[in-house]
């Protein structure tokens, strides 16, 4: 999943054995954004889909101005070849926060 509007970036991966309702196969989420907008800290994830938050950039205080800082975007790559989906969050100057690469075909990585 990609999502945005949050205020902030970061990488959660879901997980059946961690959930409290554990039909389903595991999957990422990629957060990233905004872009010209106030952030805010990273609040608590619900349990539901048993989440792991493996990267997180946030401020500590609500509606930081985006003369502060964390302004976030997000970029996608598929290769042609492989297929190989790429990943990358990344601060407004471009600068590379986490990286995530997911292979086609293995469920749950």
């Amino acid at each position: 999943w990609l999502t945005a509007d949050v205020h902030h970036t970061s990488a959660q991966h879901y997980q059946p054995s961690r959930a409290a309702f554990g039909d389903f196969e595991p999957f990422w989420e990629f957060v990233s954004g905004p872009l010209n907008a106030g952030a805010f800290p990273a609040v608590a994830l619900d349990g539901t889909f048993g989440p792991e938050r493996v990267f997180v950039k946030a401020p500590t205080a609500s509606n930081v101005s985006p003369a502060g800082g964390h302004q976030y975007f997000g970029e996608v790559d598929i290769d042609g070849d492989s297929g190989v989906l790429t990943v990358r969050l990344r601060e407004q100057d471009g600068t590379v926060l986490y990286t995530k690469r997911l292979q086609p075909g293995l469920v749950g990585q």
